[in-house]
């Protein structure tokens, strides 16, 4: 059973983190914010990274960084996540 209950949350991780890979891209393409792939990839993305960008923005390094770096922490933290589950539920 534990074993099931980690493969959900491994999956649930994999669709996260390929969202952000797909923000990621999307960034770098001229679509505009009405089509609607970008629409559903924002709707998707945007409450797990604007938290993480609230944060960067009261720490001494953010405010004026040209980078956005919520993905990159988001997906470490979804590791971080999983390991934890993994000690958790299979050791």
């Amino acid at each position: 059973m534990n074993i099931l209950i980690y493969e959900s949350f491994q999956m649930l991780i994999r669709i996260i983190e390929f969202v952000i890979l797909i923000r990621v891209i999307l960034s770098w393409v001229p679509l505009g914010r009405d089509n609607p792939i970008v629409k559903i990839v924002y709707a998707l993305s945007e409450p797990l990274l604007h938290p993480i960008r609230e944060l960067l923005k009261k720490s001494p390094l953010g405010g004026g960084m040209m980078l956005d770096f919520s993905p990159i922490i988001l997906v470490l933290l979804l590791q971080v996540i999983q390991n934890i589950l993994f000690s958790f539920l299979i050791r």
